[in-house]
């Protein structure tokens, strides 16, 4: 049975102990708890002392990076695009700073063992992604791909 991993990074508009940045802290606890309640999300990584890579380091506020595994693409899809996580995303611009160039806030990919998905692997493959756009190693929801690495087409709820 083979897993979904997805990487997200961005950076915060503000300094951790500003207002709105507590309020994003509270926002992202909730939407953590939503996940873990779905029964979906299969495991999800700490980001204590780990090397942050070039994309996460550059800029002003701190840096937000996540990695979680889930069980299949289509609750990663719905879980991201309903309940607290949507209101979240809907309300990212007042947490989160504008990029001036293009910036990928994330990428997913397919993996077999659990024990495969690692912050090193994340960043080969959000670095695949930047070089090479979506494929069957590295993708986003516009250009996502299924198990056997077909296209596949998210559908819309």
């Amino acid at each position: 049975m083979a897993f979904v991993a997805i990487y997200t990074v961005g950076r915060l508009k503000h300094a951790a102990d500003h207002p709105a940045s507590r309020e994003f802290f509270g926002v992202g606890n909730n939407v953590f708890r939503q996940a873990t309640k779905s029964g979906q999300m299969v495991d999800a990584f700490s980001s204590d002392g780990i090397s942050l890579p070039k994309e996460a380091a550059k800029g002003d506020g701190d840096p937000i990076i996540t990695l979680t595994v889930w069980r299949n693409l289509e609750s990663l899809y719905r879980f991201t695009y309903s309940g607290h996580h949507k209101q979240a995303l809907r309300d990212r611009s007042k947490w989160m700073e504008t990029y001036k160039e293009n910036h990928i806030s994330y990428v997913v990919w397919w993996t077999e063992k659990l024990s495969d998905v690692s912050w090193g692997e994340a960043f080969k493959r959000y670095d695949y992604y930047i070089q090479n756009g979506s494929s069957t190693f590295a993708f986003d929801f516009k250009n996502a791909f299924d198990e056997q690495g077909e296209a596949f087409v998210m559908e819309k709820r």
